[in-house]
């Protein structure tokens, strides 16, 4: 059986570049610790025993909230996966800048986790190249990159099939209620979500009137609040897109709460699939969001059983579930 001597010749490099690339170690750019894998199982040398001896049998998780219900149902089905497969879970979470810049600067990571799991956090080049840097796999929740296995729904795909649902009820004043103007992440989801809508607007030839956006906070007290705003404006429109379930749950309250109807005096769409929705009787585009986790986990593992094992980048389906909160307006 080959040793790591004959990994190191055929790779090209020292045998002690070959034994820090599979102990996981720094300073081995991505690209030569690649190549000694490559080597390494063309050799049939045993992998399994080389990353196994190093492992810490934890996969990090990192996420801006954690008390977010798209956030806490993610890192759900994530725990459940690595559970399954004997590996603890360790949640980083951030709220402020310089816990981020901390993070990202392998201050938290570094030597502690086998894999890591990012949920909708934008890194940015340097971040990632950080990141990447640790040698270790990493998949992505809400978002793609290339060299990281990911997992995500096409946002601005599940938006337009929210404001066409609208339109196809025959509502041509249509609001929208978004997310926060004051954004320090850099989300993409609201801009997504807000594309998809405009886009069916334009589509269809209707009016689009900024006067009819509200801003909420993915909330349902931000969405109430942002709801009042726009019923205190002239011109009510028929019916509104939230960004998102909380945002809209938080709406419908405002609307009853002015003595008004849903849907009757104005249809209400949100999107999510929050479990306060079927309560609700909200309509709302649908994600599959604890199989994300899953995903994103059982990625991770996969390729620590397989080094060679390729990347995933995966677009799960949105799912449009009408209830009561939308109906045809009255011509």
């Amino acid at each position: 059986m080959a040793g790591i001597k004959e990994v190191a010749e055929l790779a090209g490099v020292s045998m002690a570049t070959v034994s820090r690339a599979l102990r996981g170690m720094q300073h081995v750019n991505q690209e030569t610790r690649e190549r000694i894998i490559a080597a390494a199982e063309q050799l049939n040398y045993p992998l399994e025993v080389a990353f196994a001896s190093t492992r810490m049998h934890s996969v990090g998780v990192v996420a801006p909230f954690i008390s977010n219900w798209y956030y806490s149902n993610v890192i759900h089905g994530a725990e459940h996966a690595l559970r399954e497969a004997g590996y603890d879970l360790l949640l980083y979470n951030f709220g402020q800048m310089k816990g981020r810049e901390r993070l990202f600067q392998h201050k938290l990571l570094k030597g502690r986790v086998d894999g890591i799991i990012v949920i909708s956090v934008p890194p940015s080049k340097e971040e990632f190249d950080s990141m990447l840097n640790l040698g270790i796999p990493i998949a992505l929740v809400g978002m793609h990159h290339e060299g990281c296995a990911s997992v995500a729904i096409d946002d601005v795909a599940g938006a337009r099939t929210a404001t066409q649902h609208l339109v196809n009820q025959g509502h041509k004043q249509i609001a929208l209620m978004s997310g926060s103007t004051h954004d320090p992440f850099n989300f993409s989801v609201p801009q997504d979500r807000r594309l998809g809508f405009m886009q069916v607007l334009a589509e269809n030839r209707l009016e689009w009137i900024p006067s009819r956006e509200v801003h909420g906070d993915f909330t349902m007290h931000a969405g109430a609040r942002a709801m009042d705003d726009l019923l205190a404006r002239p011109n009510r429109p028929t019916a509104i897109f939230c960004e998102s379930d909380e945002m809209a749950i938080g709406a419908m309250q405002a609307v009853r709460r002015h003595g008004l109807r849903v849907p009757d005096d104005m249809s209400i769409i949100g999107f999510d699939g929050h479990e306060m929705a079927e309560f609700s009787d909200l309509t709302t585009i649908e994600q599959p969001v604890q199989l994300m986790g899953e995903l994103a986990a059982s990625a991770i593992m996969e390729k620590l059983r397989r080094p060679s094992a390729e990347l995933p980048s995966i677009t799960l389906p949105t799912t449009l579930i009408v209830r009561n909160s939308t109906k045809r307006i009255n011509s």
